[in-house]
């Protein structure tokens, strides 16, 4: 399996438990990292020196946090795509780092065949990356999705057709379940509320999907103390809840680390569904 990223923390926000659900199983899982994640907004004061618009050194932090991260969840070594620092960290949409020589979203053609270069070279039966719109629109996510679809079908024609690509998506239904319950534990003060200066997501704030387009789901409840464990790891970008229910980025809303994880089939044939009409292992149909 290879899952493509755009900063380190992201394969562990939305694919941790799938990594290491398939680790367990022993499959080999390679995760490539696009950026360093230059240009993230840091948790607190200790680390904050290493920002962008200071010492900019957030990037060579990460590649640590990331290392740490993928210990926890078994997966080897990071891999940077193009080598490490190759492409720096756009950032959000209209800043000015997307301006910078080296920004991942103005890596062209050279990004797609270092990747192709990549996929010849392990043959994946199944690639991961981000929906179109990039999971919640970070301009380096839809860089990534484009840079994928193009070298996933440039490799089919240069010796290696990827049976499966899918994109890692959260079912909006169970998100918004997992929110409720967040929020009535809250509200009453019970075990497991939200520590103080986190808060509640606000209406669609949290990026999510129609729960009818949701293709595959993959159960992760065995592998959440390794996720948790991956989480706490990228400690400059998020915190995790004393409870271990939750997490949080720079702005403090809490997200629910969900026991399952979810996907869509973009390439490929589906493989035998369970009840619920979807795949329940993102290797079924091939053998």
């Amino acid at each position: 399996m290879l899952l493509v990223h755009a900063h380190p923390d992201d394969e562990t926000i939305t694919t941790g438990g799938t990594i290491a659900h398939y680790r367990r199983l022993g499959v080999p899982v390679t995760v490539m990292t696009c950026t360093l994640g230059e240009e993230g907004e840091i948790i607190g004061d200790e680390w904050a020196g290493l920002a962008a618009d200071h010492a900019d050194q957030l990037g060579g932090y990460r590649i640590g946090e990331l290392t740490r991260a993928l210990t926890e969840l078994d997966a080897g070594p990071p891999c940077f795509l193009g080598g490490a620092g190759r492409w720096r960290d756009s950032g959000m949409a209209g800043t000015p780092a997307a301006e910078h020589p080296r920004a991942f979203v103005r890596s062209g053609d050279a990004a797609v065949e270092a990747l192709v270069e990549v996929i010849l070279r392990l043959r994946p039966r199944v690639v991961v990356t981000y929906d179109p719109n990039g999971g919640y629109g970070h301009p380096d996510h839809i860089r990534a999705h484009r840079v994928t679809t193009a070298a996933v079908a440039a490799a089919a024609g240069r010796g290696w057709d990827t049976p499966k690509l899918y994109w890692t998506v959260t079912d909006a239904d169970i998100l918004h379940e997992h929110l409720r319950a967040l929020a009535r534990r809250t509200v009453d003060g019970l075990p497991g509320a939200l520590p103080p200066g986190w808060r509640l997501a606000a209406g669609n704030e949290l990026a999510c999907v129609p729960s009818a387009s949701v293709t595959a789901t993959i159960d992760v409840a065995e592998v959440l103390t390794g996720k948790r464990a991956a989480l706490r790891a990228h400690a400059t970008q998020l915190a995790v809840a004393p409870s271990g229910r939750e997490f949080a980025l720079t702005n403090m809303v809490a997200q629910p680390i969900l026991p399952e994880e979810h996907y869509i089939l973009a390439r490929g044939r589906s493989g035998p569904r369970a009840a619920d009409g979807r795949e329940g292992d993102l290797f079924a149909g091939l053998g």
